[in-house]
């Protein structure tokens, strides 16, 4: 649960950040952020308590967390910025995300 409430509020600032036309802000606020949990956080947890990986993780939230990511990439290397419809793809994408993970 803690990783959706991380990924609202990060979604609530690339808004702000995109509302007053700050995309490259938007952009180094969700990079920084994956980047941020999955070493920081998941290796101070795995420093303190390591446990194994749930199978669901592995086989369908990393899965995701790359294929989105790779997404990002492609859609910022053309032309250097994430046009409308691309960013309805990846909101979008987000949304199904939530819907199938959803408890």
């Amino acid at each position: 649960m803690g990783s959706r409430l991380d990924a609202n509020s990060q979604l609530v600032t690339s808004v702000v950040a995109a509302i007053k036309r700050q995309g490259d802000i938007a952009f180094g606020n969700i990079i920084g952020s994956n980047i941020y949990n999955i070493l920081g956080i998941g290796g101070a947890t795995a420093l303190i308590a390591p446990s194994a990986v749930p199978p669901e993780i592995v086989g369908f939230d990393n899965l995701v967390m790359v294929g989105i990511s790779v997404l990002v990439v492609v859609f910022a290397w053309t032309g250097l910025t994430i046009r409308r419809g691309e960013a309805a793809v990846l909101l979008a994408g987000y949304a199904g995300y939530i819907f199938v993970t959803w408890p």
